[in-house]
């Protein structure tokens, strides 16, 4: 029998607002409203929304908090409330089982954003992983909606919701009241421009969508949300690394942290992979020729096939863009083909991000 499709609590609302809805990892998301490219030029030159509901919310509390986080993910947390800071976690093989973005809230209680489709795993790792420290683990994500509102032009109309919305740091979070509830807001953004996360009550969420169309953000879905962050190269969890992969492989190896004193999931194996170097490695590709490539078509070398891309698309920038593992003497510059429904196209391997903002 067929799985029924998750709604998020912004569903209505974004039908209402003429979204296209599809499936994305088992929820019914807007893939479009008007255009992807009218909702790309939106958020690259002036301000777009994401329902983001999908995704996952996690508390930490106990005065273990810090220290279990410390052991559990890549990155070296501070303990200061308000900071957040993103990381990987790890499988005891140290393949990426997601990556995150964490938030301290008090020295004794930490808000762990995951994505939707790996959520239960993260929940169910968290709570295996926790044994031993005093934490409670909690997962709220089922009281939560989100929207992502992102643009040049963003913080900007948000001042009138919150005069103080500029003083919030990159990867910081607050607590703001909303619409007279308590909700979150984090500056970190999925795509390439600044922005915020403002997660809260259903109730309140709905209400935001609504300000936010009489407020100047144009609602965006899912297929743009996929261009500007393959162009701002940030990463699809599940397509460009899952647990078959680590983030030195994944040309993140910045998030493993190896001098810090906590014994984190798989550190010894990161530090002998740092060490010896990576045999494949994700990179970007430009297409030289025409066409536009898709996930899972081949890359070659001299007529070998070298690797397979796990995300590509049109960009209404560069054309035609996409990212992939191949063998790690593939270096920046390199011409390579890409095969696109059996015809060989040329390409270039390029360092990503393909689009860096100021932000």
């Amino acid at each position: 029998m067929e799985k029924e499709l998750k709604k998020t609590p912004l569903y209505e609302a974004c039908l209402k607002a003429g979204g296209k809805m599809v499936d994305f990892h088992g929820w019914l998301l807007p893939v479009q409203y008007e255009s992807i490219i009218a909702e790309h030029k939106a958020v690259r030159e002036d301000a777009g929304m994401f329902d983001v509901s999908h995704m996952g919310q996690v508390f930490f509390e106990g005065k273990d908090a810090y220290r279990f986080l410390q052991n559990a993910a890549t990155n070296n947390y501070k303990l200061e409330p308000g900071r957040g800071a993103y990381a990987h976690i790890l499988n005891e093989n140290g393949g990426i089982i997601d990556d995150v973005i964490s938030f301290c809230l008090s020295e004794e209680k930490f808000l762990v954003v995951v994505n939707s489709a790996t959520r239960e795993k993260d929940f169910e790792w968290f709570k295996k992983k926790s044994a031993g420290f005093d934490v409670k683990v909690t997962d709220a994500s089922d009281s939560y909606a989100m929207l992502a509102l992102q643009g040049p032009k963003a913080l900007d109309y948000l001042e009138a919701l919150d005069a103080d919305i500029k003083l919030l740091k990159r990867f910081w979070i607050k607590e703001i009241d909303l619409f007279g509830t308590k909700a979150y807001v984090t500056r970190t953004g999925y795509t390439g421009e600044d922005g915020v996360e403002i997660m809260g009550p259903a109730e309140q969420i709905n209400k935001l969508f609504a300000w936010a169309l009489e407020h100047g953000f144009k609602p965006c879905g899912l297929g743009a949300r996929d261009v500007l962050r393959l162009e701002a190269g940030y990463l699809l969890s599940g397509s460009d690394m899952d647990e078959s992969k680590n983030p030195y492989e994944a040309s993140c190896g910045w998030v493993v942290k190896l001098n810090k004193e906590e014994p984190f999931t798989a550190k010894e194996i990161m530090a002998r992979v740092k060490a010896e170097g990576v045999k494949n490695k994700l990179i970007g590709f430009k297409l030289l020729g025409a066409g536009v490539a898709r996930e899972g078509c081949g890359v070659y070398k001299d007529g070998v096939k070298i690797g397979s891309l796990t995300s590509a698309t049109y960009s209404p920038l560069f054309k035609a863009i996409g990212c992939g593992y191949v063998p790690a003497e593939i270096n920046d510059g390199d011409k390579v083909e890409i095969e696109i429904r059996g015809r060989m196209v040329p390409a270039q391997a390029v360092k990503m991000p393909f689009y860096k903002n100021k932000v």
